[in-house]
């Protein structure tokens, strides 16, 4: 099957679609670092740049399937919300256009949740209006990355990541209904259950669910592409916890690696000590899971440390996700948007770009499973 992607960003359909043996006939994406990633995986495949302007005779052969995520900003809860008022919810308008020129088999229409209830869901109906116009039968479904199992990802991705899915079929509204939904599909989805551990994690996610709450558990939020710039999903490391009202020694969080003063009243989280000596020399390190011998000198020039498995604690309390865990979030190979970048090498690739196209990208995962469900259906059609 050949397919073009359009809004490509970093291109997750064909990181996810490789094992398919399909082939792609063209990219389109504008921003100058994503365009930059394409160009360095695919450097053999066209990026026509804007899609608006693509047509049917710039193919040698023909295009089997189209692809693509217009930008959901005008679509999402979290924005302004003017659906195709805005001229980046046109480019919803624009991917119906660019369909009825190249007149694929396959459409495939990725947005956010959002999009059902902008404009009291009109826009999400003008929109399959028009994929019915130009003669497309249509289905469409919420898909979330954290419970998509797939061949490569037995585990789906530690991420909760909500998407309206669309695929069309020219002529006919049963086949995209088969890719989307089956007997185990309708028997209820329920996510898979997730069992109690019996001892505690070493490192703990703490997800921003809404602007005043947070989740605490092993699922990440979704990856977006604001995170470089002010990060919704944060991690924390073993930290010193003052789990007390008192706060005789102030706030509930150390973070200069250090235990609190232990006092009669305050019982802070003892994970392992490391003790300093009062003139400076090698620290003594207690391995085992208690604490050494408290001495008068502890409050002074001995400060118990939180320690954990003989690694040195970490200064900050809440860090970001690295890119690399943002690119395993999303189902990416490692290191996969380190790219060498404006003449400079791979290792100095800007960290807040890497941040921003892992955001903005689909998850393999989910992708692969699409890419799956649409092969196995055209074998059906081939096979008839």
């Amino acid at each position: 099957m050949n397919y073009l992607s359009i809004c490509s960003g970093i291109d997750a359909v064909s990181v996810a679609w490789k094992p398919l043996g399909w082939k792609c006939e063209g990219l389109s994406e504008i921003d100058e670092f994503r365009s930059a990633v394409l160009n360095y995986h695919y450097p053999d495949v066209n990026n026509f740049g804007d899609f608006t302007e693509i047509k049917k005779d710039d193919f040698k052969r023909p295009v089997s399937l189209i692809v693509g995520g217009t930008p959901c900003a005008s679509f999402s809860i979290a924005g302004l919300r003017k659906g195709f008022e805005d001229d980046r919810g046109n480019l919803a308008l624009e991917f119906i256009k660019l369909v009825d020129r190249v007149k694929p088999q396959w459409v495939l229409w990725e947005n956010v949740p959002g999009v059902l209830s902008s404009n009291k869901g009109r826009d999400f109906g003008s929109f399959l209006g028009g994929l019915a116009e130009c003669g497309y039968g249509f289905s469409y479904r919420v898909l979330d990355a954290q419970y998509i199992r797939t061949q490569r990802h037995n585990r789906a991705v530690p991420q909760r990541r909500r998407r309206v899915f669309v695929v069309g079929y020219l002529g006919d509204w049963r086949n995209p209904a088969k890719v989307l939904f089956d007997r185990e599909a309708m028997s209820g989805y329920s996510p898979p259950r997730r069992t109690k551990g019996k001892t505690n994690t070493e490192k703990t996610t703490h997800r921003i669910v809404r602007s005043d709450k947070y989740v605490q558990d092993n699922v990440a939020s979704t990856i977006a592409a604001r995170d470089y710039k002010s990060p919704t999903d944060l991690v924390t490391d073993p930290i010193a916890i003052q789990t007390s009202h008192t706060k005789s020694n102030g706030s509930g969080f150390k973070q200069d690696g250090a235990s609190y003063t232990l006092t009669a009243n305050d019982k802070p989280t003892v994970l392992c000590f490391e003790q300093r000596s009062p003139d400076g020399g090698a620290p003594r390190i207690q391995k085992e899971e208690r604490s050494p011998t408290l001495t008068a000198m502890t409050g002074g020039n001995r400060q118990p440390c939180v320690f954990l498995e003989g690694a040195v604690p970490r200064n900050n309390v809440i860090r970001r996700l690295t890119p690399l865990e943002c690119e395993r979030l999303q189902g990416f190979p490692d290191n996969y948007t380190q790219i060498p970048y404006r003449g400079k090498p791979k290792e100095e690739c800007p960290v807040s770009k890497r941040y921003e196209a892992c955001g903005r990208s689909m998850a393999i995962n989910v992708m692969e499973w699409l890419g799956t469900r649409i092969q196995m259906v055209q074998d059906e059609i081939d096979n008839e």
